[in-house]
């Protein structure tokens, strides 16, 4: 690859990520996403177009509100509608940072895009392309990238792949970059605060309706505020007394339902989930040994993957607590992503 369009959210990490491939790349520009259309995404696009200057590059902002509406926020919203608890950051990445923008780089002549990711891409002897952990394993970020497709890895760049955060800071510092002390988001960016639950309801025009808590044999213990506003695990913020912890256990969208019970009954060693995305070269072999991540904080174990007729099974060695419809299955090799699925 020759010209390179660098994904820059007016963060730190993408001030590091633009440092890094100028110095790689004769031919690159950077580029800005306006995705929600609010105050912080004009300072986004201020902060990441000052870091341009600085570094002598073209820098260009580019409005996908109605892309990123329909393609992340509608399946977030959906996701719930339909009992899941979703990760949307896997969805605007294959969607959004490496489908529409990917797809607009291409159309304007560059061979593909970078981003501020902690990850790394691993090429084979015959070049096919496959997403690596980052070297600093604490900033981790490969599980997001799990449902990339190989043609879109093919134009990926990660460029802190081989970095840790503390020397991305001090180069930006270095280089005098505005955005070398901003700090991290730690929401999802279109739900401020975390309160998704004000989110689903402005979002979709409809507030949870109440329903009732149930145990596993189906008895009435008390009122709940709308499945929507619970994840299966969750123990806190239930606002039930039982004289006991009690956890959800399951969601019942059409019966408007939630199950508590103990916490030992979370805990699964075979997990559902549907069709399985290869990162690999071929379909992997029937019941291939991995280690799976169930979630991006959820620390891999390993397991062997089975196919379905409409999906695919994870089977643990150890049980593991809470596998939670909507989330991804992530399986490794070692470092190398061997591909994703969504649990069921």
């Amino acid at each position: 690859m020759n010209k390179i369009w660098i994904a820059m959210s007016g963060g730190v990490d993408s001030s590091g990520a633009a440092l890094l491939v100028k110095k790689q790349y004769a031919n690159c520009g950077g580029v800005t996403l306006t995705m929600l259309g609010t105050d912080t995404d004009a300072q986004n696009v201020r902060d990441a177009a000052q870091v341009c200057a600085r570094l002598g590059l073209e820098h260009t902002a580019l409005d996908c509100q109605a892309q990123f509406r329909t393609l992340v926020m509608q399946y977030f919203a959906d996701s719930y509608e339909k009992g899941e608890t979703p990760n949307p950051c896997v969805l605007c990445n294959r969607e959004i940072k490496f489908g529409f923008l990917l797809d607009e780089a291409l159309k304007r002549g560059y061979d593909g895009v970078a981003t501020g990711h902690y990850a790394r891409i691993y090429r084979d002897e015959n070049g096919h392309c496959m997403v690596r952990k980052a070297a600093d394993v604490t900033k981790d970020q490969s599980y997001v990238l799990a449902q990339l497709s190989v043609e879109q890895l093919q134009h990926c760049v990660f460029p802190l792949g081989d970095c840790t955060k503390a020397e991305i800071r001090t180069l930006a510092a270095e280089h005098g970059f505005v955005t070398a002390h901003k700090s991290d988001s730690q929401d999802i960016c279109f739900v401020p605060d975390g309160e998704y639950v004000n989110f689903l309801t402005q979002f979709t025009g409809k507030a949870p309706v109440p329903g009732d808590y149930v145990d596993e044999t189906g008895k009435i213990l008390g009122p709940h505020r709308g499945y929507q506003c619970y994840t299966i695990g969750q123990r806190k913020g239930l606002g039930i007394a039982l004289g006991r912890h009690m956890f959800v256990l399951a969601k019942d969208p059409a019966a408007n339902r939630v199950t508590l019970g103990d916490e030992p009954a979370l805990f699964r060693t075979k997990v559902a989930c549907a069709p399985f995305h290869h990162q690999t070269a071929s379909p992997l072999p029937d019941g291939v040994r991995c280690a799976v991540k169930l979630r991006y904080a959820h620390r891999e174990a390993p397991a062997r993957l089975w196919q379905t007729e409409d999906g695919c099974v994870v089977e643990f060695d150890q049980p593991q607590r809470a596998p939670t419809p909507g989330q991804f299955a992530v399986c490794y090799d070692g470092d190398i992503v061997l591909g994703s699925a969504v649990i069921r």
